[in-house]
């Protein structure tokens, strides 16, 4: 498994680090351009769009590689008790980690004034338990990884930087930009990977994992 972990995180490292440095350098563009169409209530808006989506398709990507190398072994039997654990709790739990505490904890330490841990599964249960259990269906009939987990990635940072714009309305000077990008970037690419490659690989027995996940 380290040698699999190892390889996702170089492979996915420098696409995410590109991801965050762009989406900051677009937000500060926007944000001198048009204040009024990028403002924390405008923010709070996308924030609670993109997160359920990031839910679901991190629900399809975990339960998908669950169900695709585990029913392999097991010539196609896979329970669905099994299939529906795993992609409930390695999306709403990582998501949340991603999407609402590690920016949280990038607000507190820039000193941002309007702060707060903007829970999803708390503050709209109905959609976050929705979105999950919608994408664990969707990986069940049809696992697939590729195009989901490219979703996941580009959700987690939207989500990620919806979250850090809405506790502050006004432009960011150049150290916070670089923060916020730091942030984003450590938000996205442990907890994302985490997600779709550690966890679902712990219910795996060993001999059974794949050579390579995303890429082969």
């Amino acid at each position: 498994m380290k040698s699999i972990v190892l390889k996702e995180l170089r492979h996915h490292g420098p696409f995410t680090l590109l991801g965050a440095l762009g989406s900051v350098a677009g937000v500060m563009l926007l944000r001198q351009l048009a204040p009024e169409f990028l403002n924390s209530d405008r923010a709070a808006d996308l924030f609670e769009f993109t997160h359920p989506l990031h839910v679901v398709l991190s629900a399809m990507v975990t339960a998908s590689i669950y169900r695709n190398y585990r029913a392999r072994a097991k010539h196609n039997r896979t329970g669905a008790l099994a299939v529906i654990a795993i992609g409930y709790f390695g999306s709403i739990g990582i998501a949340t980690l991603s999407d609402c505490l590690i920016p949280h904890w990038g607000e507190l330490l820039l000193g941002m004034g309007h702060t707060h841990a903007h829970i999803g599964i708390v503050e709209m249960p109905l959609i976050i338990n929705f979105a999950a259990l919608f994408g664990i269906g969707f990986a069940y009939w049809t696992p697939k990884t590729h195009f989901p987990h490219t979703g996941h990635v580009l959700l987690s940072m939207a989500a990620s930087l919806f979250h850090i714009l809405r506790a502050q309305a006004g432009t960011f000077s150049i150290l916070e930009s670089i923060g916020i990008a730091l942030f984003l970037f450590i938000a996205v690419w442990i907890p994302c990977c985490l997600s779709d490659i550690i966890f679902p690989l712990i219910f795996i027995r060993e001999k059974e994992h794949p050579a390579g996940l995303h890429h082969n």
